[in-house]
């Protein structure tokens, strides 16, 4: 069994042999108890392993352990206990085989490029995603022979078209960074099988709380735990979700690259998943309050939030989903320097890029986030310069709505002068 199993504790009441669920136990119970075993101490919470490499009893354990693919403990690049906890509790809530851990939601996303696939190999994916992913696929991955086929919509039949004997993996965020935009897994994932592809599916924003994708048909999930996950904004990582054929894979890769997750970082992702569930709904319910609010707004041009009727994948989103997530995006009339004004009139959201914290934030993603990606592809992701995305907190709705109320007026304000 890999190291990295969802399952792989059999010591405790709830779990059947290593490598299989325990049908007892249902999510809440797996985000606070999955993936932890005690040692002799008896602890009652996950310790912090904090060890660069592990000792062996002779130099014979230490050849045969070192010459193995998943040989136990040996040094911490390779896994360490606190971060197994992190990756077989993550496993265990999105239903996958096993996970691994990595140093951010980026080095995950290019620890699965690269370590899956190789010069020669295509990628399908489209434009409409968080604009660091966007570009690693355009400006980095051809370096190394990896072609990107860029799709311009969510329609299967598109991806389809785009589809060569080349095609090893399609890769797609739903819903998307910052306009929420979702896309219709199964059907994707459909396209991929039919190609011998595998379909990647980057579930930062819903979480394996409001969506599973492995249900829907993908094979494969990404996370910046950074996000949700942690829910603080206090560490940075990442994760992939998988098979156990796919994680051994990346293992490999991890072993001779080394973008590891520290065991510091896997203890805060590990508590931040006993709490997932609460948050991630009451940001939802957040989200929905104030999407409903913007959406009669004066000098508002157009809100992007699942929740909403007027959202296009509203129906698809409500199937796919069990909320409408934290993020809601939306457009003003003045451009850049109406979206300014308003980003620099509040006083309770914080004006900073990262999202999914218990802090309310505000930015401007054609300049911060999306910022790097060229104008033709901003363009083609619909990221215009009036363009405001909020990633909702956990603050009082009705305090976040008067300081919306305020920045708002004052914004109208200073364009009537």
């Amino acid at each position: 069994m890999g190291r990295h199993l969802a399952y792989d504790d059999d010591r405790h009441p709830g779990f059947g042999e290593p490598g299989t669920a325990p049908a007892p136990w249902r999510d809440d119970t797996l985000a606070i108890r999955a993936g932890f075993e005690r040692s002799d101490f008896g602890e009652h919470g996950e310790p912090i392993m904090t060890t660069s490499s592990f000792v062996f009893g002779s130099a014979a354990e230490a050849a045969a352990r070192f010459g193995g693919q998943d040989a136990g403990l040996i040094y911490s690049r390779f896994t360490n206990p606190t971060v197994q906890v992190f990756e077989r509790r993550l496993a265990a809530l999105e239903g996958s085989e096993a996970a691994i851990g990595a140093a951010s939601g980026m080095a995950a996303t290019a620890m699965l490029m690269l370590g899956t696939l190789r010069a020669g190999d295509e990628l399908i994916a489209t434009r409409n995603m968080f604009g660091s992913t966007v570009n690693l696929f355009r400006n980095f991955l051809p370096r190394y022979g990896i072609e990107v086929r860029w799709a311009d919509d969510f329609v299967p039949e598109s991806w389809a078209a785009l589809v060569t004997p080349k095609t090893r993996l399609l890769y797609l965020e739903t819903p998307t960074n910052p306009l929420t935009e979702v896309a219709d897994i199964r059907a994707i994932a459909e396209v991929a099988h039919a190609a011998g592809a595998r379909l990647a599916v980057d579930n930062c924003f819903c979480t394996p709380v409001l969506q599973k994708p492995l249900e829907h048909g993908a094979d494969i999930i990404i996370h910046s735990a950074t996000k949700y996950l942690d829910g603080q904004g206090r560490c940075v990582g990442g994760a992939v979700c998988g098979s156990e054929a796919l994680i051994n894979e990346l293992t490999s890769f991890m072993r001779s690259a080394g973008p590891c997750m520290s065991p510091f970082n896997a203890w805060v992702f590990a508590k931040g998943l006993e709490t997932l569930r609460l948050r991630m709904f009451e940001h939802s319910r957040n989200a929905a309050t104030l999407a409903g609010w913007l959406d009669e707004q004066p000098g508002i041009a157009r809100v992007h939030y699942p929740g909403l009727e007027s959202h296009p994948q509203h129906e698809l989103a409500a199937r796919q989903q069990k909320a409408s997530g934290g993020i809601v995006a939306f457009e003003v009339e003045g451009g850049r320097e109406a979206a300014w004004r308003i980003i620099d009139a509040v006083k309770l959201c914080s004006i900073t890029g990262n999202l999914g914290d218990a802090r309310t934030t505000i930015t401007h993603p054609a300049t911060t986030t999306h910022g790097r990606m060229t104008a033709e592809d901003r363009a083609a992701a619909g990221i215009g310069e009036g363009l405001v995305r909020l990633a909702v907190g956990l603050e009082d709705p009705d305090d976040l709505r008067e300081d919306l109320e305020r920045a708002l007026a004052g914004a109208t304000r200073a364009v009537s002068a």
